[in-house]
């Protein structure tokens, strides 16, 4: 599956940004959707993922709260919204997708067989 992420941007401390990521060809039926977020010099590290078929959510416990994965069923796309963001939030997100992940490595971003091309978030002070 080709997956599109979109969304990103320069913004605010405080401000808001709603990240996207389509599915091309393919629907995200059955799959785990995912974010993960990589900083300069910092390894990847998981943000948020969702499980297409029973909505379940994960996140990562500094943006919880303030960050919410969904699903748009019509459009085979998932939506992190991403409020109340703080410098430290700045980094570049890549979205990613399995179709068989388990629990356990949900957060693991080598879990995941698919890969978006990723979206700049920058968020000022």
């Amino acid at each position: 599956v080709q997956l599109q992420a979109s969304g990103g941007g320069l913004v605010q401390a405080g401000g808001s940004l709603r990240l996207s990521c389509a599915a091309s060809e393919r629907t995200f039926s059955s799959y785990t959707v995912g974010w993960f977020r990589q900083a300069p010099g910092k390894e990847r590290e998981f943000v948020a993922a969702i499980r297409w078929s029973s909505g379940y959510t994960y996140y990562e416990e500094s943006v919880q709260g303030r960050f919410t994965i969904s699903k748009d069923n019509v459009k085979n796309t998932v939506h992190l919204q991403m409020n109340s963001l703080k410098p430290e939030d700045t980094a570049f997100y890549y979205c990613t997708a399995s179709s068989r992940i388990i629990l356990s490595s949900i957060r693991n971003p080598t879990a995941y067989g698919y890969w978006g091309q990723g979206t700049q978030v920058t968020v000022s002070s």
